[in-house]
């Protein structure tokens, strides 16, 4: 504990004077300041602000950390901490200096935020799409979750009962339904109505599950691949490179005006309270031969820069590829829902004449 409070009296006894001296310097540049410096704090006050330092390290709670936190709250009153108003009016400072910045920030036409709205929009809609759709690159994306297929079930295909090629039985939702039908129908005697109609309707499943996952190879290469290629290419690399040339170009251009008009730091302390001091701003009129041609470059790069990412995004939301992948997409999902409606329509005429002989 005597550690801790021998630190809170050093921290008090060096820091106050420091902070004293930069709160006058900061006064002077904002034009708050008397014409005669202050004079370096009391000792006495000192002391004082150290013994205050050292109750905020007290870490047992008592009637002593209550007075601590009581001269810590009315710090900004004692003269002996300089250093926490100081700290209130570097928020100022910081805030007057953003506002100036801002205002004097080079503005884009508004025919360019309008092309960045517009690609910024084509961008969500491809990861929106895509969110969904790379969904078909898992082959059982359908397939129960809480369905338990035993290992011979899987190895066992229904290629084996109607002569197609013999294959591991893939994991669809319409290949689990003919797994569980043709298994149905070995349970039943060969010569029931309802035996005969599961094979089929085993046949038909198999066959509407390989015409899924066509359907899906399809929406792999002729919609995810290229719609990933123009998300990643056109628009996370084109696009964005052309924006941040524009953005670099427009800050290179406000840096080189604002060093012509507040000197090599390019900018000037704001007046923050207290009386504004007499400024006078150079105008274009007294810029220098070299200031004039400096700005000049700086502003035929940012109007280059402009124009190149204006052609790179009209190029980017003119091109026909995303609807040329969309038609795509929706042709390879009308060929499996067609085919799959003609393998069930031939299915249903056959089961109704099951039913039908075995009802008479």
């Amino acid at each position: 504990m005597d550690k801790i409070q021998g630190f809170g009296k050093n921290f008090a006894a060096n820091f106050t004077p420091f902070a004293a001296r930069s709160q006058q310097y900061l006064k002077e540049q904002l034009g708050q300041a008397d014409d005669k410096v202050s004079n370096p704090p009391d000792p006495a006050l000192t002391s004082v602000s150290a013994e205050a330092a050292t109750a905020t390290f007290s870490s047992t709670p008592g009637p002593s950390s209550t007075t601590a936190l009581h001269d810590t709250t009315n710090a900004q009153s004692n003269p002996g901490l300089p250093f926490l108003p100081g700290l209130f009016a570097h928020s100022d400072i910081l805030f007057a200096l953003r506002r100036k910045l801002t205002e004097n920030k080079t503005q884009l036409p508004a025919d360019y935020i309008e092309l960045e709205k517009r690609v910024d929009a084509l961008k969500q809609v491809h990861q929106k799409l895509l969110a969904v759709t790379s969904q078909f690159n898992n082959e059982a994306y359908d397939y129960p979750p809480n369905l338990k297929e035993s290992v011979l079930d899987l190895s066992r295909t229904i290629a084996e009962k109607v002569q197609l090629l013999p294959k591991a039985s893939p994991k669809t939702f319409n290949h689990a339904l003919g797994r569980a039908a043709l298994a149905s129908s070995h349970l039943l005697e060969h010569s029931d109505p309802l035996a005969t109609a599961l094979e089929k309707y085993a046949l038909a499943s198999e066959q509407v599950g390989e015409a899924r996952l066509q359907q899906d190879r399809l929406i792999q290469t002729r919609f995810n691949q290229p719609f990933t290629t123009t998300l990643n290419t056109n628009l996370n690399v084109f696009a964005t490179k052309a924006r941040r040339n524009v953005e670099n170009a427009r800050l290179t251009l406000d840096s080189v005006k604002s060093r012509a008009k507040n000197g090599p730091l390019g900018f000037g302390l704001p007046n923050v309270g207290g009386q504004k001091k007499s400024e006078v701003l150079p105008s274009d009129d007294h810029l220098t031969e070299e200031q004039r041609a400096e700005i000049e470059a700086a502003e035929d790069e940012f109007i280059g820069a402009t124009e190149e990412a204006v052609g790179v995004m009209k190029n980017v939301l003119d091109t026909p590829e995303s609807l040329r992948n969309l038609a795509d997409l929706v042709q390879a999902q009308l060929e499996y829902h067609k085919k799959a409606y003609e393998i069930y329509s031939e299915l249903a005429p056959l089961i109704d004449g099951l039913q039908v002989e075995q009802e008479v």
